[in-house]
């Protein structure tokens, strides 16, 4: 499975969510999305200072869900080894490589929404109640790549594979779509590259407890 992330990332320039991987010389830059043309950004050289990035939006608000389309701007981060790189966007995107590793290798195991709300229990057992209706509308609303998730929905429904959400466009169940592209500011400047980079999607291969906590709110009428 490591063969298919080291393969991945040596495939630079490429966008990971909202970072921009590139190569400068020996080291691999990574920024956010929106600033790759910026000069006037702060420098980390250390992949363990992406915690701290990650934790807060630019407003300062803490980012329960790493892969809200709200990573903090004004940063740039230089690595000189693939092992630091890898550390780094684990920590921007926990888990994320080793599930698009799992996915590339046909490994990755795929939880469909009414499994995970079935095994629920003590005060979440109730999400089992939750309508085909309520979820139709809370995975639109929850999910959507623009202010809300930036992970390509893998999963279906139900084992019967009735699809997430109807509401959702069909690009956020592909994987070979750039979920990114909702979030990013109008004007931003396009990578220096001069063409598009690669693409590593963050993929989502069962409903997040975040999910399942928004269902029960749905069911109790909060």
């Amino acid at each position: 499975m490591e063969n298919s992330v080291e393969q991945a990332l040596e495939a630079v320039p490429f966008c990971f969510g909202q970072i921009f991987v590139r190569k400068t010389g020996d080291d691999f830059v990574l920024c956010h999305r929106d600033d790759e043309a910026h000069d006037d950004l702060e420098i980390f050289q250390d992949p363990e200072d992406a915690i701290e990035i990650a934790k807060y939006d630019d407003a300062g608000n803490y980012r329960a869900l790493k892969t809200a389309p709200n990573l903090r701007h004004g940063w740039r981060m230089e690595l000189r080894t693939s092992d630091r790189l890898k550390r780094a966007l684990d920590h921007f995107y926990p888990g994320r490589l080793a599930i698009f590793s799992a996915w590339k290798t046909a490994l990755l195991r795929i939880t469909p929404l009414r499994e995970t709300l079935d095994r629920q229990s003590g005060m979440y057992r109730i999400v089992a109640k939750v309508s085909d209706t309520q979820i139709d509308d809370l995975v639109a609303d929850f999910c959507r790549s623009n202010d809300g998730c930036l992970r390509t929905i893998l999963w279906k429904r139900d084992q019967r594979g009735a699809i997430a959400s109807t509401r959702l466009p069909k690009e956020k169940f592909y994987p070979t779509w750039d979920q990114a592209r909702a979030s990013i500011q109008p004007g931003s400047p396009t990578p220096a590259t001069g063409t598009a980079p690669a693409m590593i999607p963050l993929l989502c291969q069962e409903p997040c407890n975040l999910l399942v906590a928004a269902c029960r709110k749905v069911v109790k009428g909060e």
